[in-house]
């Protein structure tokens, strides 16, 4: 009877068992979205934005304006259950759920990115209802529209570390899969308008290939690649998963795109209530499209119609040089207040006539005339000498206006060091010193006007707005070029006076070769296409190992451009012995050449005779 009891027991518990593990792993699916929790956020880019740049922006500056209460009042203390009760009345087809990641992103905007809301929301007055738009002809949820003060905090010129560009931050590749036009003109990932159309088809394959709104975020921002790795890590029916339980088998980055898409919605809704400035409109910024055949730089459309070429960048920020590349089969868009939209058109041929040479691409070129003997003589020595001077012996080149100038900080200017913030632009950055973008272009040999964070630019301005910059002086120097071109024109100079005063040629040489002074061993030398470790070695006289020592190398591996250290033992490079070869067997054909002529002419002269 007893036993009959026990199996009975173990019956029961075998089938109890299970439904409760059943019912146990339901829970925690369900309750994954509120009492999931993260100690390892990593926070995006868009949240380190330059507040005060932003704020100083062309359109924020003249088309809004902030007071000063996000700066003067703190982050007002909110409980979670405000926030959660806040979420659920949103009124968005994408669920809003509330837990302690989502949390810590509205945390983050309401008490270290206070200023960069306000900021956004200024922008979005103009930007909002273009993603507005896009969405609506889509038929997708509006509350999507927040995607970008996520992906690059509302600046069409932002570019990742990653390479992901414009306002909805794409990638190259998949800007070129969606058929956007991606060159040195034009970037239409910046284009607000053809990125947010692109945007919306992109975001809306992604939710009919998941049916999950949640996943079709995350896909967006890791890939869909990344997201099926996740589901199918995570196990079961792949529809049965949403973010939330795939949440662990996600890339760290991802894990927090979609608590933090929900934070964006929170606090572009309530930031009023985190003491955050309401950014208002003081004047519309009303706009209208023209279609543009023909190729136009932005300084001639401002100068006509009197219209700010940063005005003219702000609305078309697609336009990566102010050149608008239009010709009859590739018609652009150009984007204007809707109140110059009709002077446009009655102005257009003032326009494209304006200063057109200088504008106009070139469509053929002539070569300028040739240099005299001594000039070109002169040129091809130089172009000898650059090929053989060590990298770390060439010193870099001064700005151009410096050299123009006299050289040095004379004349009332200095030469400073300015790096490159998050989101600020070579206008801006030109605007600040009050310099020219060509003269910044031309100092730093740059041939775009897209900039990178952290990279160093050389400017020279007035010593007023150089010392209140603060950025830091650079002593300028003398190009390797032009010190070089001097120097040649001063051994000209020198063998011309030693030609005018009689001297023996046999003394000359003597004395010429005691001051020529004894080759330097060289210390570097930069990697040439086709080299390796065993040709330069044995160029310079050494081993292998030598060379792998010096330079801290593991493998054989090297790449063109690259510095090598050489050992102390190195000798010099055999290039030069043997161009002093070549010189000197020119030098005696010459001669012997010569020599035969004079013969020649002189049997000539007694046939004459």
């Amino acid at each position: 009877m007893t036993k009959r009891i026990l199996h009975i027991a173990f019956a029961a518990a075998a089938l109890f068992l299970p439904l409760t593990a059943h019912a146990d792993k339901a829970k925690n699916v369900l309750d994954l979205k509120t009492d999931i929790t993260d100690s390892n956020i990593i926070y995006p880019e868009s949240y380190e934005l330059d507040t005060q740049k932003m704020l100083e922006g062309w359109y924020l500056k003249n088309y809004t304006a902030t007071d000063d209460r996000y700066k003067r009042q703190g982050d007002a203390n909110v409980s979670d259950a405000t926030i959660r009760d806040r979420l659920s009345k949103l009124n968005t087809v994408i669920e809003m759920p509330f837990n302690q990641i989502v949390r810590s992103y509205i945390d983050r905007y309401t008490a270290k990115s206070r200023g960069a809301v306000s900021a956004m929301l200024g922008l979005s007055l103009y930007y909002m209802p273009i993603f507005e738009q896009a969405l609506e002809e889509a038929g997708l949820p509006l509350e999507l529209k927040y995607l970008p003060v996520i992906e690059s905090g509302l600046n069409p010129n932002a570019v990742s570390k990653h390479g992901a560009t414009g306002l909805w931050q794409f990638m190259l590749a998949t800007g070129k899969g969606l058929d956007m036009e991606i060159s040195s003109l034009v970037d239409e990932r910046r284009d607000p308008y053809t990125s947010s159309k692109r945007a919306a088809k992109y975001l809306k394959d992604l939710h009919d290939t998941y049916n999950d709104w949640s996943l079709a975020i995350a896909a967006y921002n890791c890939g869909p690649g990344t997201v099926n790795k996740a589901i199918r890590r995570a196990g079961g029916e792949p529809s049965d998963h949403d973010f939330w339980s795939i949440y662990y088998f996600l890339p760290a980055e991802t894990r927090g795109y979609v608590p933090m898409f929900i934070a964006a919605n929170y606090v572009m809704n309530y930031y009023q209530y985190h003491n955050i400035s309401p950014v208002l409109a003081t004047k519309p910024l009303v706009t209208d499209t023209l279609m543009i055949s023909d190729r136009v730089h932005f300084k001639q459309i401002s100068k006509v119609l009197d219209i700010p070429v940063d005005e003219l960048r702000v609305l078309n920020p697609q336009f990566r040089a102010d050149v608008i590349p239009g010709r009859p089969d590739r018609m652009y868009t150009l984007v204007l207040p809707s109140q110059q939209v009709h002077a446009y058109i009655m102005s257009e041929s003032d326009i494209l006539a304006y200063e057109a040479e200088k504008y106009s691409r070139r469509t053929d070129a002539q070569p300028g005339e040739q240099p005299n003997a001594a000039l070109a003589e002169a040129i091809e020595q130089e172009a000898a000498e650059i090929d053989d001077t060590p990298l770390e012996q060439v010193a870099e080149a001064e700005p151009v206006a410096v050299r123009r100038g006299g050289g040095g900080n004379g004349g009332g200017t200095k030469t400073v060091s300015h790096k490159v913030e998050p989101g600020e632009t070579l206008a801006a950055i030109a605007d600040k010193y009050q310099v020219s973008t060509d003269d910044i272009k031309s100092w730093n040999n740059l041939t775009r006007n897209s900039l990178r964070t952290g990279q160093m630019l050389r400017i020279t301005t007035s010593k007023e707005i150089a010392d209140a910059s603060g950025a830091r002086e650079v002593a300028p120097t003398k190009s390797s070029s032009y010190a070089r071109q001097e120097n040649t024109w001063s051994n000209n100079n020198n063998q011309t006076s030693k030609k005018t005063t009689a001297a023996p040629a046999k003394s000359t040489k003597q004395t010429t070769s005691k001051k020529k002074a004894e080759p330097k061993a060289p210390t570097s030398h930069t990697v040439k296409s086709g080299e390796n470790l065993t040709t330069i070695a044995k160029k310079y006289g050494t081993t292998v190992a030598e060379l792998k020592k010096a330079n801290g190398l593991k493998g054989d591996e090297l790449h063109p451009g690259d510095a090598l250290k050489l050992p102390s033992k190195a000798k010099a490079t055999t290039s030069k012995s043997t161009a002093s070869k070549k010189k000197g067997s020119n030098a005696s054909s010459k001669s012997s050449g010569s020599s035969k002529k004079k013969s020649s002419a002189s049997s000539k002269k007694k046939k004459k005779k």
